[in-house]
């Protein structure tokens, strides 16, 4: 399956905007720049909002049959493990095996150190192109990888295989994740995570490390940004190294999941790209949810209404729904606006509050990634929240599509 070198994993809450979604990607395309389009969900997103990975499937095909698009496309089941992946298999065709609950997890000293001799000709000082220094490898240290990564790799492969005869021939996409992790990968573990990946027999296509610094939902980088584009060149440098030497896919690339609008990066990666002649994934997550609350407070009335009481329940609702997002937002209680302050704003100051747009001075993180993390609310609304999409489409796409595309695209890949 031909993924595509640039390629963005697209979020979509509710199902409704597939068309607007790839409208920005078809305006890549008109500039030169192709980029496939992946449409991504996770069982806990279908789980809250009632909705199963057929719909994301249904989106998908109709709005490339209502856009006439003519590039590769795919649903992503993401983020999926062996205890939910089979309600995914007939519906996707990428699939993000998370593997990130397994690391550390001990494989056996046996096949630490079978593994070890197996890569012992990789001991040593190594030379890879973009990384002036090189890196030195000891057999010891090739023990240790294996010891805290193997055991992950090779549920990886239990997941893969699982996959493959249950889909009987049907070609798929595969992304190694351990984004998830509490700290980052070093390029020698990178490295030898490959070569493992490789030994295990997966086909993967991408793989999304772990980088410094706070990846927080819907909102800005938060870290050294020169740290960052140090560990992704050396990721991009070592991707390229282990797909030539453990003749892997010559097409693997890097899959960034971003939690969104990291600005902050989107320069520097496009520079880095460049320089290294790189490939991309990079999953952007929800925002699109966010665009709908915006689109609806710009349309006045009945939509204004649904974006202040989304707020006003998001707030009282508050631990209920930051805990599962503990580890990607940090929300400040004090900088949040009263709900009674919220429903005196008319549409255009509840959106600017809203939209990501750091030189607004009314933009508020805090809100913007209360309103992200309450979704769930929206969903409880039912009609009310799926009627008001659809009477209010026209400024919801725009704000959808132009939010895809001058936010994201065109920073990371024109």
């Amino acid at each position: 399956m031909e993924l595509g070198k640039y390629s963005i994993g697209i979020g979509d809450r509710f199902g409704r905007q597939g068309k607007a979604q790839l409208e920005a990607v078809m305006r890549m395309k008109s500039l030169g720049v192709d980029v496939s389009p992946v449409w991504n969900k996770s069982h806990r997103e279908h789980r809250l909002v009632g909705s199963g990975p057929s719909d994301t499937r249904k989106e998908a095909d109709e709005a490339v049959r209502g856009l006439r698009w003519r590039g590769p496309y795919f649903v992503d089941a993401d983020h999926v493990g062996m205890k939910n992946v089979d309600l995914f298999i007939a519906d996707s065709d990428f699939f993000t095996i998370d593997v990130a609950d397994f690391i550390g997890k001990s494989a056996d000293s046996r096949s630490a150190s079978l593994f070890a001799e197996r890569h012992a000709d990789l001991t040593g000082r190594l030379d890879i192109p973009g990384i002036p220094e090189g890196i030195e490898v000891t057999e010891a240290r090739i023990h240790e990888i294996a010891e805290k990564y193997l055991y992950a790799v090779r549920e990886a492969g239990r997941i893969f295989r699982h996959v493959a005869d249950q889909r009987k021939g049907k070609p798929f996409v595969v992304e190694i994740s351990m984004d998830e992790t509490a700290e980052p990968q070093t390029p020698v573990e990178l490295l030898f995570v490959l070569a493992a990946i490789a030994d295990e027999g997966i086909p993967a296509r991408t793989v999304a490390p772990k980088f410094t610094g706070r990846f927080n939902k819907g909102v800005d980088y938060v870290g050294d940004v020169r740290r960052f584009v140090r560990e992704f060149e050396e990721d991009l440098a070592v991707v390229a190294f282990a797909a030539r030497e453990f003749q892997m896919s010559p097409d693997l690339k890097l899959s960034v999941h971003s939690g969104s609008d990291k600005f902050a990066l989107y320069g520097p990666m496009n520079a880095s790209l460049k320089k290294f002649k790189a490939g991309l994934h990079l999953k952007t997550a929800g925002t699109t949810w966010l665009e709908e609350v915006i689109g609806l407070a710009e349309a006045g009335g009945d939509g204004l209404d649904i974006a202040r009481t989304l707020y006003r329940e998001a707030l009282s609702r508050f631990d209920e729904l930051c805990k599962p997002y503990a580890a990607v937002i940090d929300i400040d209680p004090r900088k949040l606006p009263a709900p009674d302050q919220v429903d005196g704003w008319d549409g255009r100051r509840l959106a600017s509050t809203l939209r990501h747009d750091p030189s607004n001075p009314e933009y508020n993180p805090h809100f913007r990634q209360l309103i992200h993390v309450g979704y769930k609310i929206a969903a409880e609304m039912g009609e009310r929240y799926l009627d008001a999409l659809d009477k209010h489409s026209g400024v919801i796409a725009r704000n959808v599509t132009e939010n895809l595309f001058e936010r994201h695209l065109k920073r990371v890949f024109l």
